[in-house]
């Protein structure tokens, strides 16, 4: 029996580390009661550009790719950074999940009680920091600059409305750990990684960084590309990347897809609208007047607590 630790599909920074993060301090506390299975932390598809450059910048080799087909039936698996179905390892047996660490909002049906860690700050990985504060753990130097760099990118630099006092306060701990003392240079860093779309395709990019919820009854995909280069890409990749929305939408059956585009600089968010359809979804969630199959919701930048929430009350 062995015992993995998985974040969710098209994983991004704070999924792939926060679930390195927990098999590092499951596999040191028997308090746990994990250490015997050796928990190993895996993901479910490749990493993208930035977590790629942030494994190199900090020599941490990248977690394996495995399948549901790879689990025996003793296996164990635990979930972090996600919850919902939509987003689990694809014909992942639910009964196998043990355990679920998580900063999203839950929709959870299961036959068994697991263990659950669930709280409302800004990172999962903020969410480790604090269970291994707990447990008189310290992360290596390596691990505790990868955790940060997670904190910063989904807290988006402590901007985004999803941060919260816990997440600056586990930041301040791992950066004195990790030794890095401009937190705002870094994070420039980690911007302009994330920014690098030079590799992705449009498809890609539309697939860079999306979930897929159901509203009422809609299943709706919101992508959302973090960058300091906004403008040119809403004006050189504007028709490749429609096209490439109405290919996802349709291979991935979608009543709805939107795409948002965030400058993590000027503190904006663009979405970008496929259709009619889309157009008045969005305008009735955020107001204002869609222009050339754009629309501008201002200093909008967290999916969760700010782009998310507006789309489902407009579709219910």
């Amino acid at each position: 029996m062995k015992t993995y630790v998985i974040g969710h599909l098209k994983p991004d920074t704070d999924a792939v580390v926060a679930a390195m993060a927990l098999a590092e301090l499951y596999r040191s506390k028997e308090c746990y009661a994990y250490a015997d299975s050796n928990p190993e932390a895996v993901i479910t598809e490749a990493i993208n550009p930035e977590t790629a450059y942030l494994l190199e910048k900090f020599g941490v080799a990248t977690p394996r790719i495995i399948t549901a087909a790879e689990l025996s039936t003793e296996d164990r698996v635990i979930l972090v950074d996600h919850n919902e179905v939509d987003q689990r390892l694809s014909g992942l047996n639910q009964d196998q999940i043990v355990e679920i660490v998580d900063h999203h909002k839950v929709n959870l049906n299961l036959k068994n009680p697991i263990f659950l860690t669930f709280k409302t700050w800004g990172s999962s990985n903020t969410i480790v920091a604090f269970m291994m504060q707990k447990n008189n753990f310290t992360p290596k130097r390596s691990l505790a600059g990868l955790m940060l760099a997670a904190i910063l990118s989904d807290t988006v630099g402590f901007k985004s409305a999803t941060c919260t006092p816990k997440d600056k306060e586990m930041a301040a701990w791992l950066a004195e750990l990790a030794e890095i003392r401009d937190l705002e240079a870094f994070s420039l860093e980690i911007f302009k990684a994330k920014s690098d779309i030079s590799s992705l395709s449009d498809e890609d990019i539309v697939k860079n960084d999306y979930k897929i919820f159901d509203f009422a009854g809609k299943k709706v995909l919101i992508d959302q590309l973090e960058t300091v280069e906004q403008a040119e890409i809403l004006t050189n990749k504007k028709a490749g990347l429609l096209t490439a929305m109405a290919k996802v939408k349709a291979e991935l059956q979608l009543d709805y897809i939107f795409v948002a585009i965030t400058d993590v600089l000027q503190v904006n968010t663009k979405v970008l609208l496929l259709d009619e359809a889309a157009a008045a979804v969005a305008t009735k969630a955020f107001g204002g007047v869609a222009v050339d199959q754009i629309l501008d919701i201002g200093e909008r930048m967290s999916r969760k607590k700010e782009i998310a929430p507006p789309i489902e009350t407009a579709l219910s």
